[in-house]
C-alpha cells in the first residue's frame, strides 16, 4: 500500500511518542509483593492482559492521531490536538507513578478522573476533525473506565494508605 507521508510522518512521531509513553509507564508499573497482597476484586482483568490491551490502545492510539493531524491540515486543529495528546501523555504516565511507585491508590484515584477526562477530550478533539479517530480512542476511554473501578474498588477494599 502507497501510503501519503502526510499520514505517514505523523504516525512516525505519533508512534515514537506513544513509546516513550508506554516505557515510562512500565518502568513506574512495579508489581511486587506491595501490589500482589492487595485485596482486588474478583472481575479485576488477569494481569496478562494489562500488556496486550495497552499496546492495542497505544497503535489505536497513534493511528487515531495520524488521522486526525492529516485530516486538520489548513484548519489551525493542529494545536489543540497537540496539546489534547501532550496532556493525556503527562497523566497517562502520572497515574503509573502515582499508584505504583508512590504506592498511593487513594491519590491515584483522583489522578484517574483526570486521565479520563483527558482521554475523553482526545476522543472529542481528534473525532472533532476525523470521526474514524475519534471511534479509534473508543477503546482506550473504555479501558480507563474499567481501570478506574478497579482503582476505586482497590481503594475501598485496602484503604487507607500513606
Amino acid at each position: 500500500m502507497n501510503w501519503p507521508p502526510e499520514f505517514l510522518w505523523p504516525l512516525g512521531i505519533a508512534s515514537g511518542a506513544a513509546i516513550v509513553v508506554a516505557v515510562a509507564g512500565a518502568v513506574l508499573t512495579e508489581t511486587g509483593p506491595w501490589y500482589d497482597n492487595l485485596r482486588k476484586p474478583s472481575w479485576k482483568p488477569p494481569d496478562w492482559a494489562f500488556g496486550p490491551v495497552w499496546t492495542m490502545i497505544f497503535v489505536l492510539t497513534a493511528v487515531a492521531t495520524a488521522l486526525a493531524w492529516q485530516a486538520a491540515a489548513g484548519t489551525g486543529a493542529r494545536p489543540l490536538i497537540f496539546w489534547a495528546l501532550f496532556v493525556n501523555a503527562v497523566v497517562n504516565i502520572a497515574w503509573s507513578g502515582i499508584f505504583f511507585k508512590l504506592r498511593r491508590p487513594d491519590w491515584a484515584l483522583g489522578e484517574v478522573a483526570l486521565l479520563w477526562c483527558s482521554v475523553l477530550s482526545l476522543v472529542i478533539v481528534l473525532g472533532s476533525v476525523s470521526t474514524w479517530a475519534g471511534v479509534l480512542v473508543v477503546p482506550y476511554l473504555v479501558w480507563v473506565s474499567i481501570a478506574s473501578f478497579l482503582n476505586l474498588r482497590i481503594v475501598q477494599m485496602n484503604g487507607p494508605f500513606g
